[in-house]
């Protein structure tokens, strides 16, 4: 079995990589750790599976499953993420995700998700597939319910600091959309400033303030 590993961490692609060959002997890796390095190691290698981050340093793992579904729509994407808020859960499979764990799983559940999403079958975490079946939400989610793909990776890459050009150019869309999109967001999640739209991804848990490069103007 060949496997990719999208993560921006180096420490935690090789953690992931001695685990997962520990409990599969015979696993062929490959490491990347940006969503464009993912998108073309999977045109080269052609894996049976990737594992990929949802919080990438360039482009999502949203926008980078969008991408390589729209291109190889039998590809297996398995999302492993600290990000287990339901609507994050449910913008991964509308995007192509054949699975999704957190890294809070345990080992051999990971392993399980590995096999299951390379043989061709959908894997969703049992507590997390529990709340999804039960829709059991946090409280700040019913903000988050309705939105799109597009909202949803619009206010990842904005709340992590990129600006509206930035946005734009990832995206390949116009500042004018990036922008329309941001107003669109503030109505829909009722708030009044860009600073109460990042504290809104953070107590959301889509982005930590680790990883927030530079605040934008409110």
């Amino acid at each position: 079995m060949k496997l990719i590993i999208v993560d921006d961490h180096r420490v935690v692609r090789q953690g992931i990589s001695t685990l997962l060959r520990s409990m599969m002997p015979g696993l062929e890796i490959v490491e990347v750790e940006t969503g464009q390095a993912a998108i073309a190691a999977w045109a080269e290698h052609r894996p049976d599976l990737m594992l990929l981050d949802m919080g990438l340093p360039d482009i999502s793992g949203l926008e980078v499953a969008r991408r390589i579904r729209q291109r190889w729509r039998g590809a297996g994407i398995l999302f492993f993420t600290m990000h287990d808020e339901l609507p994050m859960v449910k913008q991964a499979l509308e995007v192509g995700g054949m699975g999704f764990v957190s890294k809070n799983c345990a080992p051999e559940e990971l392993a399980e998700a590995v096999k299951r999403v390379a043989a061709g079958e959908p894997y969703i975490e049992h507590p997390i597939a529990t709340r999804v079946a039960m829709n059991q939400e946090r409280p700040v989610d019913h903000r988050l319910r309705d939105m799109t793909q597009r909202e949803m990776e619009v206010l990842l890459m904005y709340a992590r600091g990129e600006d509206i050009q930035g946005i734009a150019s990832r995206l390949c869309v116009s500042s004018k959309t990036v922008s329309n999109h941001l107003a669109m967001l503030k109505g829909k999640l009722q708030v009044n400033s860009s600073v109460e739209l990042i504290h809104l991804a953070v107590d959301a848990g889509l982005v930590r303030y680790g990883q927030l490069a530079e605040r934008p103007r409110a």
